[in-house]
């Protein structure tokens, strides 16, 4: 099966990044796009640029990298497409009209794939006519920086769906992991019994969200905090992941921390929305002074 044209169905943080490093491979990439109009390609211009800042592109591979890239509103574009990847939001409605409208418009022979973090590609399937080309294809935030994608087989997925699906992830440079369907899947399972234990230090005063991010870092080795991480991939999303791990295991280590409930309820998502566990207000991430955890 020979891939030339994409689909990537959402111009969010995680859609923009998969046009992107789809964009970067070489493939003819549509962005559908949903909700926001600009913000996607917006990231997309922000992102390169910064690769040519760090001289890992020149100003001419920018050209070329958009000249791959078309911007949609229109699902019938769908029609002409040799692969799909969608990357909407956490919620199982949305997606399965999503999927609906598409398995109607594209070829017999199309694979489908989810970003998503979290429901089960089982279930997903069920909401088209091709449950054995339907895959998990689960990305990291930022995409074009995070090497790894989850392949993610659903109880019908025939081994074909698989393996054209990591040759295709292969081709964006990066390194794929074989996963069960289960929820949460495996790196979201171990990220959120991690973030939500911070948030439980935290809760019982154990120490600062400063103090518990340093410590990840220079203690664990990690790159970015557990808040850190959070605010970049928004509370939004981590507080879906942690209800759906919650409502599938029925386990209280999933249950979600009351403090990013309520920051959630009052806006506060993290880098998208100015705050989250710290400040963004001012463009620099600075502690909170207008709250106390």
């Amino acid at each position: 099966m020979v891939i030339k044209k994409i689909m990537v169905v959402g111009s969010g943080t995680m859609g923009a990044g998969i046009v992107q490093v789809a964009a970067q491979a070489g493939y003819s990439v549509i962005m559908k796009l949903h909700r926001n109009m600009e913000r996607g390609i917006n990231m997309i211009n922000k992102s390169l640029d910064s690769q040519i800042k760090k001289e890992k592109i020149a100003a001419d591979d920018k050209k070329t990298i958009l000249s791959r890239i078309k911007l949609t509103t229109d699902w019938d574009d769908a029609k002409d497409m040799d692969f799909i990847i969608e990357s909407i939001a956490e919620n199982f409605d949305s997606k399965k009209e999503a999927f609906e409208k598409l398995d109607v418009l594209c070829r017999p022979e199309v694979i489908f794939a989810s970003n998503t973090s979290s429901i089960p590609i089982t279930r997903l399937a069920t909401t088209v006519k091709r449950p054995d080309r339907f895959v998990g294809m689960h990305f990291f935030n930022p995409v074009p920086a995070m090497r790894l994608v989850e392949i993610v087989r659903g109880l019908k997925t025939s081994m074909e769906a698989i393996e054209v699906s990591e040759k295709l992830v292969h081709s964006m440079k990066k390194e794929t992991v074989r996963v069960k369907d289960v929820p949460g899947f495996l790196v979201n399972r171990i990220n959120q019994a991690l973030r939500n234990e911070a948030y439980n230090c935290l809760y019982e005063g154990v120490a600062s969200v400063e103090d518990i991010d340093k410590a990840a870092r220079m203690a664990l080795g990690h790159p970015m905090g557990p808040f850190e991480v959070a605010d970049l991939v928004g509370l939004d999303i981590g507080l879906e992941v942690l209800r759906g791990l919650f409502n599938s295991y029925k386990d209280v280590k999933w249950r979600p921390s009351m403090t990013l409930e309520q920051l959630v309820e009052s806006g506060d998502l993290g880098r998208k929305s100015g705050k989250g566990w710290y400040d963004y207000s001012t463009g620099d991430k600075k502690p909170r002074t207008d709250i106390e955890f």
